[in-house]
């Protein structure tokens, strides 16, 4: 009994001895390697860049507009934005009275992906920031394959300083997205949602008062138009409507800069800006307007050069008592020579709208001449700047988590003092159409607005909008005038149009994923 015993126990032993040496055998799992690391520094959805003390976070969203007698974002079909192309020489010119006509376009669509790359460094001089975002983009008429890239914004920020393309420093926290799908079209205020190419110095005084000064590269958002009146013809069509900005090169930045409050009950900003207005060569003064030898040359001289500004100022108010979330958001703007401030970059310089019914008996239909000017000036004499003024509002209210209601508003006046409007009436008569049934030039004007936006988000970063929005082109002329039929077509017919203020309703429905 004793030998078998031992017998077994020396077998086990054997046994145990072979299983620990195929166990010393077998791969051992290794640590699983952190190839990404979470960075907490910045906010959610930073990542360190592998090897780096550098963080990245990537986002961006794919969008959808669906537009409703507007062109993208809402447009209003003023500044012949919806309507079709017109022959050379027309009298209509710039296809001012093709509005109405079968080759506008009523309904629109744009496709949109946007791209952008955040990446931020801590450094014995603060955070190095650099910021990139573009948009790939598909809108209405565009070939098959081809579309639109652009590059809103491209900035670094270093030691409170900012250089490249971004947000403009007179805009507000809110101006690009107040309380509608986007504020380029409700005028009254300043809109860059696309970015200004600037070198900007920021101030953080703590409590959530800073100051921000920049210099701006502001060479197409800013400007508007200037009107040499003696080379009439050449910067006036039939309809009052701006064919040739008598502008020069550009010569100088433009220099802004705000003061901001924020807190957690409000946020409130005062900005300034300064323009430049500068205007081409004199036309000879021979006492003709529109002449043809009305040459534009060294010889003849130019008007000095005047500057222009705009002052704005604007609150929001959160924290409201109608709900979490609520927000009211109000901004007055006033501009001097600098109209850009007043009505964005991306609207064009005339509002022209033609309206089915006349005013007077035998006329065939109506239409606005609204022409918004930094400065007009004629031969031998300085440049008379344009002013006007603006009010914005917009309130949110939340229902739920889920839902959302807007309902915004604007108004815009536009003024042209004496001398200004003698110059662009002499110019404006000068085209030969005949007036009649009252007929007065003034080319005062005033733009006002209200919509209404409500969005359902039913999960996070996915929203579908709708918003229906009414704006008034509110013109100064009276009486009317006789129009020629243009060349080719399809045009109005030549006829008696009166002038008369039009409204105009637009649509936008929208889906967004944000991620």
């Amino acid at each position: 009994m004793s030998k078998i015993k031992s017998l077994i126990l020396g077998s086990a032993a054997v046994i145990a001895a072979s299983v620990g040496a195929q166990a010393a055998d077998l791969p051992v799992k290794a640590k699983a390697v952190a190839y990404v690391k979470i960075c907490s520094l910045y906010g959610a959805g930073f990542y360190y860049i592998p090897g780096t003390d550098t963080c990245i976070k990537l986002g961006g969203y794919t969008q959808l507009d669906v537009n409703f007698n507007a062109g993208n974002y809402d447009q209003p079909g003023w500044a012949n934005s919806t309507g079709g192309a017109v022959a050379a020489g027309s009298t209509y010119g710039g296809n001012n009275l093709s509005m109405g006509s079968r080759d506008k376009e009523y309904f629109t669509t744009r496709a949109r992906n946007q791209f952008n790359i955040d990446t931020r460094t801590a450094t014995e001089y603060g955070v190095v920031r650099s910021f990139w975002a573009s948009n790939f983009e598909f809108s209405t008429g565009a070939g098959p394959s081809s579309g639109n890239l652009t590059v809103d914004y491209g900035f670094v920020q270093f030691a409170g300083f900012t250089f490249g393309k971004a947000v403009g420093t007179f805009q507000t926290p809110w101006g690009a997205y107040g309380g509608n799908n986007n504020t380029s079209f409700l005028l009254g205020g300043y809109d860059n949602a696309t970015g200004i190419t600037q070198i900007a110095y920021t101030w953080q005084f703590g409590n959530g008062v800073s100051a921000q000064v920049a210099v701006e590269d502001n060479r197409v958002i800013s400007r508007t138009a200037v009107l040499n009146a003696n080379e009439a013809n050449a910067t006036l069509n039939t309809t009052g409507a701006v064919a040739q900005s008598n502008y020069t090169g550009n010569m100088a930045p433009e220099f802004t800069g705000n003061i901001k409050i924020d807190q957690a009950a409000f946020t409130a900003q005062f900005s300034a800006a300064a323009h430049q207005v500068t205007g081409n060569y004199y036309a000879p003064n021979n006492g003709a307007f529109g002449n043809a030898a009305a040459t534009l040359v060294e010889t003849n001289g130019h008007p000095n050069s005047v500057w222009g500004y705009a002052l704005s100022g604007g609150l929001q108010l959160k924290n409201l008592p109608t709900g979490p979330g609520d927000k009211l958001s109000l901004d007055v703007t006033y501009a001097n020579g600098a109209m850009r401030y007043l009505i964005g970059g991306v609207t064009g310089a005339n509002f022209n709208q033609q309206g089915n019914a006349p005013v007077f008996a035998g006329s065939y239909q109506s239409m606005t001449a609204l022409t918004l000017l930094d400065g007009v000036y004629t031969t031998g004499n300085a440049i008379e700047k344009t002013t006007g003024w603006g009010l914005r509002g917009a309130f949110v209210h939340n229902w739920s988590p889920a839902w959302e209601t807007d309902v915004f508003g604007s108004y815009t006046s536009i003024n042209y003092n004496a001398n200004a409007t003698v110059a662009y009436c002499a110019a404006f008569n000068f085209q030969g159409t005949v007036k009649a049934n009252g007929y007065s030039c003034n080319p005062d004007f005033k733009i006002w607005q209200v919509g209404t936006r409500t969005a359902w988000t039913p999960v996070q970063n996915l929203t579908f909008s709708a918003e229906a929005m009414y704006t008034m082109l509110d013109q100064s002329f009276t009486g009317s005038q006789t129009l020629a039929a243009g060349a080719g077509g399809p045009f109005k017919p030549a006829g008696v149009y009166d002038f008369k203020d039009q409204g105009i309703v637009t649509g936008n429905i929208r889906v967004r994923r944000t991620w």
